[in-house]
């Protein structure tokens, strides 16, 4: 029997009531997406393009105006679903007065981990996440690093096989940021699901097997980074020894000089360029007065 898909998204479509006039706001629209188990997949897009929305709605915290969501072949609304998913806010709020310890372990009897289970669970991920020698302080003593680690902890003392984690990287330094990275890549390695949503394209781009990009509720690109990133009808070739002479002439060139052709390949942009073109090509299809925005750096998200 074949393992149902870590989170299955069919027709999902999210309204808010805005005002005293019962406006609607679509936050999501017509949204379909499948993530396989034992994947890191991305979730992409910018500021109110719904992926606060999509999160909350995956973990049962909102429920869908329209279509259904399940992780593992469980509606997402049923608490059972619950039970398999661990999950880290991009501004977690702890209690500053616990220790790491003490607050792994609260998380671990909120979430069921039995007694006997316990300490040797905290124990586990307070050292998977790299906290072991700062696990006796208090959390209100700790650097932003230091917190997403203690909170990737609490995530994980249940042992989900899905992981969600909403800007995990967030105001983090590059030494703190390549470690949670390398944190998530040994969660697959035990066989773990994660979604991950974040702005930080290059480190989706070094970390996801496929990746989404939302744009005002709507899903408008979604695939592996390398189908994604090729450009298409483009080629470039890997040649030995290309002379001066044999730039001017390309092809005629490779057979006058003798230079041998060691491969092809499909020629690609980053995932930051592929980003902001199907952004910013939306966008002036959404309203045609707006430049480009290219150069724009995305920032946080505001869903309702």
């Amino acid at each position: 029997m074949s393992t149902p898909p870590a989170i299955s998204i069919k027709g999902l479509t999210k309204d808010f009531s805005i005002g005293m006039k019962g406006t609607k706001l679509r936050a999501v629209e017509d949204l379909n997406l499948e993530i396989a188990d034992n994947q890191i997949y991305g979730l992409l897009g910018p500021n109110g393009s719904g992926k606060s929305t999509t999160i909350k709605i995956i973990l049962g915290l909102l429920a869908p105006s329209v279509g259904a969501c399940e992780i593992y072949g469980q509606p997402s609304g049923s608490v059972r679903s619950r039970h398999s998913v661990g999950f880290l806010p991009e501004a977690p709020y702890f209690y500053r007065y616990l220790s790491g310890t003490e607050l792994v372990r609260f998380y671990a009897r909120v979430c069921g981990v039995p007694k006997a289970e316990q300490a040797e669970r905290v124990s586990e991920v307070i050292e998977l996440v790299g906290m072991t020698e700062a696990a006796h302080r208090r959390v209100g003593t700790y650097s932003k690093g230091m917190l997403q680690r203690i909170g990737l902890a609490q995530a994980l003392v249940h042992d989900p096989q899905l992981v969600i984690l909403d800007e995990p990287t967030a105001g983090v330094d590059p030494l703190g940021s390549a470690a949670i990275a390398d944190i998530i890549r040994t969660l697959k390695k035990r066989g773990k699901t994660v979604l991950l949503s974040s702005h930080l394209l290059a480190q989706i781009e070094g970390l996801c097997d496929r990746v989404a990009i939302l744009h005002r509720g709507k899903l408008i690109r979604e695939g592996t980074i390398a189908e994604l990133t090729s450009e298409a009808n483009a080629e470039s070739l890997v040649v030995d020894a290309l002379t001066p002479a044999a730039r001017t002439a390309v092809e005629a060139a490779l057979k006058t000089h003798g230079v041998r052709l060691r491969r092809t390949e499909t020629p690609r942009l980053s995932l930051d360029q592929l980003f902001l073109k199907e952004v910013s090509s939306r966008e002036a299809e959404h309203n045609p007065s707006t430049k480009n925005t290219a150069s724009q750096d995305p920032g946080k998200e505001s869903d309702s």
